[in-house]
């Protein structure tokens, strides 16, 4: 009958620990594995991480295309189905959508980004929406049922 205090690893399965720079009794003294000469093998070597000894980096080997614009600004999507589920759940408050909402209920990733309210779905229910931009069919959308915009500027 096995006991717990008797349990032992499977023959095979559990290596020796390699104990580096602890004599040459231990088969690892010496060069420490370190090999013989270079950098590497000595004290206080360090190599930033994107290091290619010596070799050109990747990030100038890749070709580069186009213009990438530094202030270009992404917007988060929230379609009108997406509110419409809301409503449906009750997780809106006295019929206003804003960023916090939106970001406390999951649809927006981040609060602080700008966000922008597209047409997709139907919009049964009348809402105040707090938004950065509007489709025109999103517009059209919220009006028809008796909803109000308001547009943050970014």
């Amino acid at each position: 009958m096995d006991i717990l205090s008797n349990l032992r690893p499977a023959k095979g399965s559990s290596k020796k620990v390699k104990r580096i720079g602890r004599g040459e009794g231990s088969g690892h003294g010496g060069t420490a594995t370190r090999g013989e000469n270079g950098q590497r093998s000595r004290a206080g070597a360090k190599y930033r991480a994107w290091f290619e000894g010596g070799q050109m980096p990747l990030q100038r080997r890749i070709p580069k295309r186009g213009f990438h614009s530094p202030f270009r600004l992404e917007y988060q999507v929230v379609n009108l189905g997406s509110l419409q589920k809301l409503v449906d759940d009750k997780k809106v408050e006295d019929g206003i959508i804003n960023a916090v909402s939106l970001y406390k209920n999951g649809v927006i990733s981040k609060a602080t980004a700008p966000f922008k309210i597209l047409g997709n779905g139907e919009l049964k229910t009348k809402l105040s929406v707090e938004a950065h931009k509007f489709s025109a069919s999103a517009k059209e959308k919220i009006e028809s049922v008796g909803g109000t915009i308001k547009e943050i500027k970014v």
